[in-house]
């Protein structure tokens, strides 16, 4: 009976400079000291020039008056730049949101009229996205800004059509007027909405577990509809709504847009909702045709077939594509500064035109678009990943 021989080998580490792991973290490091010298160089350099050109290098302008006055808000040419670039990113926000809602509808609606069996829809769609995808941006904003807008009628002879008023000198819709002591109405109506996902949450799990139907949407808006509704009745009606009046070349109640930033948002939401248009045309189209054949076997009608089968598969493959368009759509709301709506990048330029600094004005306006960018980012990833299948890699 032989023995068997255990040689027992003992792994050696290779010296640092054959390790794969620390030459990788080496090859990081340096790159990342050259990425900082090369910024350090540029600011260096630009610090220098600014001087020897007598211009300031600090933030304290940020403080000085403006000496401009901003169309459609209660800014004065006494206030501050800093309050002027608030004011800019407030618009820039603000349009980018509505934006994207409206943008996100009309670019579903249309996706899916582009795959309708009805020869009339199909064609209405397609002439739609491909009449107005294949124009430049900025030629259709001004399109909308000097040909449709500014022709309207002077506010003395305004069109009045149901609740909207019509002018060259501003669009008016209804609104909600919210009373000054309404901050407990508000409160309630948060705490509603928490309790309505709770609702939503618990009615989902229940499906799960016994794949009785959870009417969550019917469950969690009731529940909010009524705690809604009864806190407004018993404290006195705090939110109300107002329809714009028209009283001579005066408008009274209402919400009112100035001609510069409808044609900035109507631009903006008709335009980018034929990119979504597509992506939800071709994310359907991407959904198994076995599913279709599926849901017809079931007897299901094509509502329920879209509501219940199609849709919530194409969701998942739309998602990344459409964030990559929110995105565009807030950077694009730039263009407004060719209609004059003061949005961050106009404001950042009667700055400069006001002889402040253009370096850090630019720099400030770059890191605001940037922070907007990857704030809208953010959230679709976050969607993106609670859409995404579990156990999926």
């Amino acid at each position: 009976m032989s023995e068997e021989r255990q040689v027992t080998t003992t792994r050696t580490r290779p010296p640092p400079w054959r390790d794969e792991r620390v030459l990788r973290i080496a090859a990081q490091v340096i790159f990342l000291a050259a990425v900082a010298a090369l910024l350090w160089a540029l600011g260096n350099n630009l610090v220098r020039n600014m001087q020897a050109q007598g211009m300031r290098t600090d933030f304290g302008f940020l403080e000085q008056n403006a000496g401009f006055t901003l169309t459609g808000s209660e800014f004065s040419s006494r206030d501050s730049i800093g309050d002027a670039l608030l004011v800019g990113l407030q618009n820039t926000i603000t349009v980018s949101i509505w934006g994207i809602l409206l943008a996100t509808v009309i670019g579903v609606i249309v996706g899916i009229a582009r795959l309708s069996t009805n020869w009339l829809v199909r064609k209405c769609a397609a002439a739609y996205v491909e009449a107005l995808r294949n124009v430049p941006l900025i030629v259709f904003l001004m399109f909308l800004y000097l040909a449709v807008l500014q022709q309207l009628p002077r506010i003395s002879d305004a069109i009045d059509f149901g609740g909207f008023v019509f002018s060259n000198r501003g669009l008016y819709t209804p609104w909600i007027e919210v009373a000054e002591d309404s901050g407990l109405f508000l409160a309630i109506c948060a705490a509603a909405a928490v309790l309505a996902v709770v609702v939503g949450v618990v009615r989902t799990r229940r499906f799960d577990a016994t794949g009785e139907p959870h009417h969550r949407v019917l469950w969690g808006g009731g529940i909010f509809l009524l705690i809604a509704g009864v806190a407004w009745a018993l404290l006195g009606r705090p939110v109300s709504g107002t329809l714009p009046t028209l009283d001579g070349r005066n408008v009274s109640g209402g919400y009112e847009l100035s001609v510069e930033y409808g044609a900035l948002l109507l631009g903006l939401v008709l335009y980018m909702a034929t990119f979504i248009a597509e992506i939800v045309r071709g994310s359907i189209l991407a959904v198994p045709k076995g599913q279709s054949e599926a849901s017809n076997a079931l007897g299901l009608s094509g509502f329920q077939r879209y509501r219940y089968i199609v849709l919530p598969q194409a969701l998942r493959i739309a998602v990344p594509p459409t964030g990559n368009e929110f995105i565009n759509l807030a950077k694009n709301s730039a263009l407004g500064l060719a209609i004059a709506f003061p949005e961050l990048l106009r404001v950042t330029r009667l700055s400069i035109s006001q002889g402040q600094p253009a370096p850090q004005l630019i720099g400030i306006m770059m890191l605001m678009y940037l922070a907007i960018s990857l704030l809208l980012s953010l959230l679709m990833n976050m969607i993106n990943r609670r859409l995404g299948l579990k156990g999926a890699q």
